[in-house]
């Protein structure tokens, strides 16, 4: 009787682990959002554009290399993504759009912000600073 307890308790804690350390793997985006393309990947300029409004509304938080050392860091309830990091460098370019677009508590909303074209721009930047290292 003991042994199935415990052998209940562990299948449940191996479940609940998994599963939190799944989710911890990825954006909290929705899988739809990972199959949406990138209209400006590659384009040279997007990504000059991108990384003057990453340079304006992102690096107060995110710092300037993208580390998620921004002054403002100290001071938020959760610590900004390290945009370096294999984390958000292995997110699909959907998915990076999507937490731009919808926030992450405590990262605002960009969906009234900034224009789609922007937010994309934003995403080319983004995938520069892993080379920054």
């Amino acid at each position: 009787m003991i042994t199935t307890k415990i052998l209940i308790l562990s299948l449940l804690f191996c479940f609940f682990f998994s599963t939190a350390f799944s989710q911890s793997r990825k954006f909290p985006s929705p899988p739809s959002a990972d199959a949406v393309v990138n209209p400006v990947k590659g384009n040279a300029e997007a990504t000059l554009e991108g990384k003057k409004i990453y340079t304006q509304y992102c690096v107060t938080c995110h710092g300037s290399k993208g580390k998620g050392d921004g002054i403002a860091a100290p001071g938020l309830s959760r610590p900004p993504a390290d945009h370096t990091s294999d984390f958000v460098q292995k997110q699909t370019d959907g998915a990076l759009f999507w937490i731009i677009t919808e926030g992450n508590n405590p990262m605002p909303t960009y969906k009234t912000t900034l224009t789609e074209i922007q937010r994309w721009q934003v995403v080319n930047y983004v995938r520069t600073l892993a080379k920054h290292k």
